[in-house]
């Protein structure tokens, strides 16, 4: 049986990676002739511009027993080929629904991020229910293998099920530089990219950053979040407020990876990380903490440099080599292209057809 309708669930196309992702996947699949349906839970716009005409969305509400019945009603009634949810609670709804609906053996469920970087109960409840909605779902996909690791191996989810397929990453924007000579002369600005929560530790990036002897670096850190005013304050207390510049989140933060010399990620975990595709597609050198997913995106020391967990001297000392020998951009741009959506596209739909077909077979 060919892909005729697949429908999406997340809680809503605000701002952030997983919404982004399946943003790119829904206007994949519509550009592809498939029928598409998103539902979501509350209407947000960061991500919507992203959504292809074709793309219906449906609004499902915030009451977490509502939004399940009527997403088991939508599943009924519009009977897609296979429905894929994201993002804690919702991937446990969505299985609820599912069997509800009767339509248990056409869902998939996809994990974007690490148990303790959940900040909800009920997500941390769902994550809790793992072992028992994998082997209800037909499949579990993982953004990357250290974090089907983590679902097998840390919250027992089912192996047989579970899946790594890599985000698909916005890359035809990108303005990769031209050469080595002309990442020289930028001006030396670091650029971070993430909401501002515990998990990002951009207090750890901030005071890495102090470290630099470099009086004209800039630290410019994309997103919004409810450790801005802890952030702003250790700016502050570090000396270098003028020099760190947090503009709040930004949909399209192209302008910025144009300017920028190297990119840099802080984080205590990260399942994959798009940023990190986003600057190498830009052919700019990344610095990473080796917290997961940035460990598959940088696979040598042409791409990058990957360092301890939580150690700002190391950090410091990595982001004074990259601004100081930025390196060639061009493996940087080739290995940006191994995460385009289509390349994630074509996994999936391999993914969705072997579910349905799996179904037919045991009709």
């Amino acid at each position: 049986m060919s892909l005729r309708k697949v429908l999406f669930y997340i809680h809503s196309l605000g701002g952030g990676g997983a919404e982004r992702v399946f943003a790119l996947l829904a206007s994949g699949f519509a550009r592809r002739g498939v029928e598409v349906v998103v539902a979501v839970e509350r209407e947000a716009n960061e991500n919507a511009a992203f959504l292809a005409p074709a793309v219906r969305v449906a609004l499902l509400g915030p009451s977490h027993p509502r939004a399940t019945l009527r997403l088991a009603r939508l599943l009924a009634r519009e009977r897609p080929d296979v429905s894929l949810s994201a993002l804690g609670v919702r991937n446990l709804k969505h299985v609820t629904a599912a069997v509800l609906a009767g339509r248990r053996r056409r869902a998939l469920l996809s994990f974007h991020g690490h148990f303790q970087a959940e900040p909800h109960l009920l997500d941390r409840l769902s994550n809790r229910m793992v072992p028992l909605t994998t082997r209800l779902a037909m499949r579990s996909v993982c953004v990357s293998d250290w974090m089907r690791r983590h679902i097998v191996e840390d919250l027992k989810g089912s192996a047989r099920r579970a899946v790594t397929i890599h985000n698909p990453v916005a890359i035809a924007a990108a303005k990769p530089a031209a050469s080595e000579a002309e990442l020289r002369a930028r001006l030396p600005l670091i650029l971070a990219l993430g909401r501002l929560v515990p998990d990002k530790d951009f207090a750890t990036m901030i005071s890495a950053f102090a470290r630099l002897d470099d009086p004209q670096a800039r630290l410019a850190i994309i997103g919004e979040g409810p450790e801005r005013p802890m952030l702003e304050a250790k700016a502050r207390s570090l000396g270098v407020a003028s020099r760190v510049e947090m503009p709040g989140y930004v949909a399209e933060p192209w302008s910025y990876f144009t300017k920028a010399k190297l990119v840099a990620v802080s984080s205590r975990s990260e399942s994959f990380s798009n940023a990190l595709v986003e600057a190498l597609a830009h052919g700019l050198p990344v610095v990473s903490t080796d917290c997961g997913g940035p460990g598959e995106i940088i696979s040598g020391p042409a791409e990058g440099a990957l360092v301890p967990i939580g150690d700002e001297g190391a950090l410091a000392a990595a982001l004074a080599e990259s601004l100081a020998a930025p390196g060639d951009p061009a493996p940087r741009v080739a290995r940006a292209g191994l995460f385009s959506p289509d390349r994630a596209l074509d996994a999936y739909q391999r993914l969705f057809e072997e579910v349905i077909a799996e179904d037919a077979a045991n009709c």
